[in-house]
């Protein structure tokens, strides 16, 4: 009976609009309007019951330090300041222990470099023949340079296969990329090694007192005696 109950077309009814008189009034709320209003205001009276409770049952002895490291400022918690939370000390061993990985990284492309650009040599080049003959007489070092002239064969570059072309040409984009990489790996460890030893006594030279005047600035470190 179901089935031919649901079979049988039926009138759909819709929602009345807003009457004439209640133009002013705004929009008549309709049924999936009152369902989503519903659910947000439920939703708000949850979230109160359950800060209600954790405010009846806390515990009044509660300690944890971030309770005196912290500030209510109307009504938002700011933390204190970590500008003074390492020492001078500390701050140079990270800053040496940047420097070092800084260093290790531009060690480890240089050597990726040089092995990439001489496998690519290698591929670009043909192998130079090694072999070495000896001859008696210049009659027969004509002869055996002659025969080996004529037994190098040399492979012409459109027989290449394109498989070997694509990779060769990704080698040589990865070379060019490991390059850049290399020289912003550089100026990275030149300014940080510049800032370490900036940190000690030292002070900036004026223009009258260059030697070779520069657009960089230049330092004058006080003399220490070294133990």
């Amino acid at each position: 009976m179901s089935s031919l109950r649901n079979a049988i077309s039926r009138r759909a009814h819709k929602e009345r609009a807003q009457p004439s008189s209640r133009k002013k009034i705004g929009l008549l709320e309709k049924h999936k309007d009152y369902v989503i209003r519903a659910k947000a205001l439920h939703k708000k009276e949850e979230t109160l019951r359950k800060l209600k409770e954790k405010a009846a049952f806390r515990n009044t002895d509660e300690f944890y330090f971030q309770m005196i490291k912290t500030r209510t400022v109307d009504g938002v918690h700011k933390p204190e300041s970590q500008a003074k939370k390492y020492t001078q000390e500390e701050l140079m061993l990270m800053k040496t222990q940047d420097i070092g990985y800084i260093l290790q990284k531009l060690q480890s492309e240089r050597k990726k470099i040089e092995k990439l650009t001489a496998v690519l040599h290698s591929v670009d080049n043909h192998p130079s023949n090694r072999h070495i003959y000896y001859a008696k007489d210049r009659e027969e070092a004509r002869e055996l340079q002659s025969q080996a002239s004529e037994s190098r064969v040399t492979l012409p570059s459109g027989d290449i296969p394109d498989l070997i072309k694509r990779k060769t040409a990704a080698s040589y984009r990865e070379l060019e990329a490991r390059k850049s990489r290399v020289n912003q790996l550089e100026k990275l460890y030149m300014e940080m090694s510049l800032n370490k030893e900036l940190q000690g006594q030292k002070r900036k030279l004026r223009e009258d007192e260059l030697v070779c005047p520069t657009s960089k600035p230049v330092y004058k470190w006080r003399s220490e005696r070294k133990r």
